[in-house]
């Protein structure tokens, strides 16, 4: 039965997320797709290897109980449309998708009778995962490819339309182990969205209507250009350096939460002053 107020769930992981330990990223997922009644579908559009990245997974969440799980390979749009993989989300009660090409989840999946389903899916409450590639897709707006440990530049990074399952956010991964702050802020000042989310490996954040939490190892970086006093995006040309000024900058790790509408860490008795610094970047 679906529920009358369903909760919206994502579960969004930075990458290189633990496969072979505790697995507590994954075993948060599927704990919340059902736990071992959960129905799991496994989207490998991301991957030119779906069957051997697939498996993967159902190795995972079969160990960890799982009723059922499978893989949805679609190599093709056509494939998008097959009534069994129609079939298949609307009986799921998690989607996961995996890492590989951003591009291609979007190339193959959006606009599709797939996408429209799984959106339909998820307003009536099953939960969407991702990793990497497949954390990457899940804005409105998404970083395609873009340059890694470098300042922030208009031509660090290249935007395309994500899935939309977390619209009016930036969203990056890989992000402490890949220096890729300077791309972050770069399509945060160039897409009309306020936050940016940086993701760190084996580290997730989980979203729950309008709070998130992070769980894993690493921590999930913020950036807030909500206040930002002065950008130089139309004084620039394109291989010029960008500055910002007025950003802040929140740095969560594991349990620390953080309140999408009010854009505040939740710190319960924390001082805010511990998890939250506003910067100013510039760069000539």
């Amino acid at each position: 039965m679906v529920e009358s107020n369903p909760k919206r769930q994502l579960v969004i992981i930075g990458g290189a997320e633990d496969k072979e330990g505790d697995c507590i990223i994954l075993r948060d997922f599927m704990r919340r797709a059902g736990g071992t009644k959960a129905c799991i579908v496994i989207i490998t559009a991301a991957t030119e290897l779906p069957k051997e990245v697939g498996e993967n997974y159902i190795r995972v969440f079969e160990r960890l109980g799982a009723e059922n799980v499978r893989i949805l390979d679609t190599e093709t749009r056509e494939d998008a449309s097959s009534s069994t993989a129609l079939e298949a989300i609307n009986k799921a009660t998690g989607v996961f998708f995996t890492g590989g090409d951003q591009a291609r989840i979007t190339s193959i999946l959006k606009d599709t009778e797939i996408d429209a389903a799984i959106h339909k899916r998820f307003a009536e409450g099953i939960v969407i995962g991702g990793t990497s590639a497949g954390a990457a897709v899940m804005p409105d707006k998404m970083i395609v490819e873009g340059d890694s440990q470098t300042h922030p530049r208009i031509e660090t990074v290249e935007m395309g339309p994500g899935m939309g399952f977390l619209p009016g956010v930036v969203i990056d991964q890989h992000f402490s182990q890949r220096g890729r702050l300077g791309r972050l802020i770069s399509a945060l000042i160039l897409e009309p969205a306020v936050l940016g989310f940086g993701i760190d490996e084996n580290t997730a954040m989980v979203v729950t209507d309008n709070q998130i939490e992070v769980i894993g190892e690493g921590a999930v970086t913020i950036v807030d250009d909500s206040e930002v006093t002065y950008n130089n995006l139309d004084e620039i040309l394109k291989d010029e350096s960008l500055a910002i000024c007025g950003a802040k900058l929140h740095i969560l790790p594991h349990g620390f939460k953080f309140d999408l509408k009010t854009r505040q860490p939740i710190l319960n008795n924390r001082s805010v002053a511990n998890v939250s610094v506003p910067v100013g970047l510039s760069n000539t």
